[in-house]
């Protein structure tokens, strides 16, 4: 009895233990879980990724599409060149792709109630964009998109992008009566024209007296030709509207 009574006590000891071990082990997990926030999944991916569509652009700006190659974008990412391959078979998605992420929000524009400085704001974020390792990314696809569809699908997504935004504060410049009604695609080429061509040609910075410069000489044209009822407007407008509305 007292022998078979030890070892039930030695037994019982070794539970206690054991459960007393895994109530510890579990206490810690918690307390690691509350100090570490939960990963996403899929994090590290996202980041490779990025990494890979980043070393791409710069390749592009630096060579083009015709000079980059697959392994010099897998070492400038600090990646596998076969998870290169694998995850972009095609050249041109990869391009595509690369335009799609590093192009996002380049030149964003606010409304500040004050549609001149908004503009001139506006103006110096995009020479900024367009003078950038993207920017000379994106027009080396340009001069290249004219022959690939795909490519071209690419280039108009930057460029939509852009223009939605632009258009979004036109409309309220329009709607304020700050600006007469008025084909928003062509007074954003009108914006962005100078700016572009500037910036390329290299000769000395865009400056904020540049962006003032090219906003009063656009926006005093527009208005005086719609005070004569001559502006452009968008299919969907009515010539009559743009008589009514004058200048602001």
């Amino acid at each position: 009895m007292s022998a078979a009574g030890g070892k039930g006590t030695a037994h019982g000891d070794t539970n206690a233990t054991t459960s007393c071990y895994s109530s510890r082990v579990q206490d810690m997990a918690e307390e690691g879980s509350a100090r570490e926030p939960a990963r996403r999944p899929g994090g590290r991916t996202a980041r490779v990724r990025r990494r890979v569509l980043e070393a791409a652009a710069e390749l592009i700006a630096r060579d083009g599409i015709g000079g980059m190659r697959y392994d010099q974008v897998a070492e400038l990412a600090g990646v596998n060149r076969t998870s290169v391959y694998r995850n972009w078979p095609d050249r041109t998605v990869l391009v595509a792709d690369a335009l799609a992420t590093v192009g996002a929000d380049a030149a964003p524009l606010h409304d500040s109630g004050d549609l001149e400085a908004d503009l001139v704001d506006y103006l110096e974020a995009l020479a900024a964009a367009t003078a950038s390792l993207q920017g000379r990314a994106l027009l080396n696809v340009v001069a290249s998109a004219r022959e690939n569809p795909e490519l071209r699908a690419a280039v108009d997504k930057v460029f939509d992008r852009r223009l939605a935004t632009l258009q979004d504060r036109l409309q309220a410049a329009v709607d304020r009566g700050e600006l007469p009604a008025i084909d928003f695609s062509l007074l954003g080429e009108m914006l962005a024209g100078p700016v572009q061509l500037f910036v390329n040609r290299g000769a000395r910075p865009f400056t904020r007296a540049d962006a003032q410069r090219v906003s009063s000489i656009v926006l005093a044209g527009v208005r005086a030709t719609a005070a004569h009822g001559d502006a452009p407007v968008d299919d969907d407008r009515d010539v009559e509207e743009v008589r009514r509305a004058g200048p602001p």
